[in-house]
């Protein structure tokens, strides 16, 4: 059983508090309701507990996103059929191309890649990282597009989630790569989905950003998605992941927070190379000047 909330969403598309909710870890499903033009955001919890903590986590951000522009109805509580959660999840990931090199499915979809072209099959379980949302399709091709420059071998996939990266990059050729999470239940799904894709060499572990140690002599290309407090909170230990004259990867960050927060890693030593953005979010990649 599924322990649920489900809210109406008030602003049209819907997109906004889509991508806030998934910037808060929240295991969530959105349906467009066509012929009214309503929207509903469900968040699933494994248990009434972390339902009456997610409902609590949701309605203190609130205030907040309202400000953003975020226009909500009433929220309702409800209970869900395991069975029937996993078929929500199918009606929303489909395959996707991250480049000539890397196809994403998941794995209830039969697409096959093109030849030469990687395949990344993915269960998203219970958590975040399917390669659908813009700060892990940024890193996904960050990732690739170095690799394929010969200028990064080493990789840390720094709040894992599902393992996307991890995967991503050992099938592109990054060798070490290590991953970690703060979240266990993220851990177990990144193994099951490494173990997916015949990955053997990546051993997720659960961490803290403030405590993991990275490697010894530190990684070429560090992609840290996570929340952009967080990449705040813990960017001298971020920046000590990574090699001089290499590599970071910074998603997870909305549009008004990129400026400041790039300035943060540029008083750290870092230069910004790139930025891109799409919807409300904005990622980065920074080479290490010192």
């Amino acid at each position: 059983m599924l322990y649920c909330f489900r809210i109406e969403d008030l602003d049209n598309d819907g997109g906004l508090l889509d991508e806030l909710l998934s910037a808060l870890d929240f295991d969530h499903s959105s349906w467009f309701d066509r012929e009214t033009g309503r929207v509903w955001h469900t968040v699933y919890s494994l248990t009434p507990e972390l339902r009456r903590t997610a409902r609590e986590r949701f309605e203190a951000e609130l205030p907040s996103w309202k400000a953003l522009g975020v226009d909500v109805g009433d929220l309702e509580e409800f209970d869900l059929k395991s069975e029937e959660w996993t078929e929500a999840w199918k009606k929303f990931f489909k395959p996707l191309e991250i480049s000539p090199r890397l196809l994403v499915r998941p794995e209830w979809l039969a697409d096959r890649p093109k030849p030469g072209q990687k395949l990344l099959v993915v269960d998203p379980g219970l958590s975040f990282g399917t390669g659908q949302h813009p700060t892990t399709f940024f890193c996904l091709q960050t990732i690739d597009r170095l690799a394929q420059q010969g200028n990064a071998r080493s990789l840390l996939d720094a709040g894992c989630g599902s393992g996307i990266l991890a995967i991503a990059g050992a099938l592109l050729g990054y060798d070490p790569v290590d991953a970690f999470d703060f979240d266990p239940d993220a851990v177990e799904s990144a193994k099951a989905n490494l173990a997916r894709n015949g990955v053997t060499s990546v051993v997720p572990t659960v961490g803290d950003a403030n405590e993991y140690p990275g490697r010894a002599g530190g990684y070429d290309l560090v992609c840290a998605n996570i929340l952009g407090h967080l990449l705040r909170a813990f960017k001298v230990r971020i920046a000590s992941w990574v090699k001089p004259g290499k590599y970071l990867c910074l998603a997870g960050i909305l549009n008004e927070e990129f400026d400041a927060l790039a300035a943060d890693y540029r008083a750290l030593g870092f230069e910004e190379i790139e930025r891109a953005s799409l919807r409300e979010w904005t990622s980065g990649v920074f080479r290490k000047t010192v």
